[in-house]
Parts: C-alpha cells; structure tokens; sequence
C-alpha cells in the first residue's frame, strides 16, 4: 500500500468553501467519510470554528452554483444534495450526495482512473488549503494522476505534493531524538523551527504564514509536516504511559 499526500490552494473566487474559510482564520473542515464509485460520490464532513464561520461554511455547501469538490471550471449539470446532521456553536457535520455528469472532475474519480478503484480519501480544508490524503495499492501511475488532476484544476489553484511513500503501522520508537519516534528530517526542521521562533507560545509569537516565510516552504507544507510530527509525538507519549492527570488547576 502506498500514502499519497498532496495540497490544492484556491485562489480567491474558485471555490465557494476555501473562499469561506479563508474569511475565519482557525475555522476548519476535515472528512469524516468520504466513498466514490464511478458515477456516485458521497461524503460527511465536520466543520469547526466560531458561529460565524460555520454560517459561512454551511452556506457555502448548500448554497453554492455547484458541488465544491467538482473541479470543473463552471456549473457541469450535476445533482447535489447536501443535508446538515447537526450545528451547533462550534461544530457542523454535513452529509453530501453528489452525482457527477461526463464533464464533471473530482479528486475521488480521478484517482479511480489512475491509482485504482480501491483508493481510500481523507480530507482536511483551512483557508484556501485543502490537503487530500490517499491511500492505494500502488499499482497505478502517480505521475499520471497528478497530470490529470492538474488538467482539471487548471488555474483554479496550485497543485503541491506533499508527501508519496509506502504505508507503515509503525509508530518509531522512544526518545528524545525526532527520529527515534518515526520524524522525517523535514518534520523535526518544521518542529525545531516552530519551538525556536515561538509558534508554541501563549499568544503565539509568529503565525504559520510568518514561520513558512522564515522556512521557505510554502504554508500547506509547513502545516502538515506540523500536524504529522505533533501525531507522532503524541502518540508515542501515549504509548509510553507519559500522560498522567493534571494537578488541580493546572491547565
């Protein structure tokens, strides 16, 4: 099996979900499912943010000229139907049942094409960012889906690689060393950086915009290779039975 982990980033007016996120900074989108079949794809999303962002985002789904993962260039004469399983305050769950026609595109059918229909999805949207993370049984043409994907997403947004290796349940070993805990160089870079220049901090002392600047990465980059090594690092900290109640009061 092989892990295929790639970011689209909007530009303003392509996309009626980036340009909602993209107006609430810290609001976010992640799948919680997401299934296609050759001419079917469904999905169910959670969204997190303030009341204002989720009216935002909800809007952008049900109200949309068309389905926002179609990455066809105008309306294509698909049938969407999204529902809302439940909103609250600060969280939004939405069902979507989308039928494409032959001129629609969708990440899902286009990796059906080109790496199998076996594929699995999953998905996470911040801002004009939205990473895709795939699973496959490596038997397709990587170079090949990527052709396709940007010929479909043309000047829609920018089509970034993140990260193409063979899967591992391995989780690394213990220690203090970032590779002893399954890090990539690239993570550990990304996590010293971040510790140095204060991202950590409570406010934070620089913003992933001003930390990707500092790296030279661009901003999807620099936030998932922070999202994997946080996920690994807290899940060796777990394993090794580190975590303990926190005394009374303590934060």
């Amino acid at each position: 099996m092989r892990e295929l982990v790639f970011a689209l980033e909007y530009e303003s007016g392509r996309n009626r979900v980036a340009d909602a996120l993209a107006d609430h900074p810290g609001a976010r989108v992640r799948s919680l499912s997401v299934h296609a079949t050759d001419d079917h794809l469904w999905r169910v999303d959670h969204a997190a943010g303030t009341p204002a962002a989720l009216d935002d985002v909800e809007a952008a789904f049900l109200d949309g000229d068309y389905y926002a993962d179609c990455l066809a260039t105008e309306h294509c004469g698909a049938t969407q139907t999204t529902r809302v399983l439940d909103h609250t305050d600060d969280a939004l769950v939405l069902y979507t049942d989308w039928e494409p026609t032959p001129v629609c595109a969708s990440v899902p059918h286009i990796a059906r094409d080109h790496l199998g229909e076996s594929a699995l999805f999953e998905t996470r949207h911040e801002g004009r960012h939205y990473t895709w993370r795939l699973i496959h049984s490596g038997e397709g043409d990587v170079g090949t889906f990527f052709d396709a994907l940007r010929d479909a997403v043309g000047d829609a947004a920018r089509t970034e690689l993140l990260k193409t290796a063979s899967v591992s349940g391995a989780t690394g070993g213990s220690g203090a060393n970032g590779s002893e805990i399954g890090l990539t160089p690239e993570q550990e870079a990304a996590l010293r950086a971040a510790v140095e220049h204060g991202y950590y901090e409570s406010p934070r002392e620089v913003d992933v915009g001003g930390l990707a600047d500092h790296l030279d990465v661009p901003r999807s980059t620099l936030t998932y290779r922070l999202r994997r090594a946080e996920e690994r690092l807290a899940k060796a900290h777990v394993a090794e039975g580190r975590v303990v109640d926190a005394a009374p009061g303590s934060e």
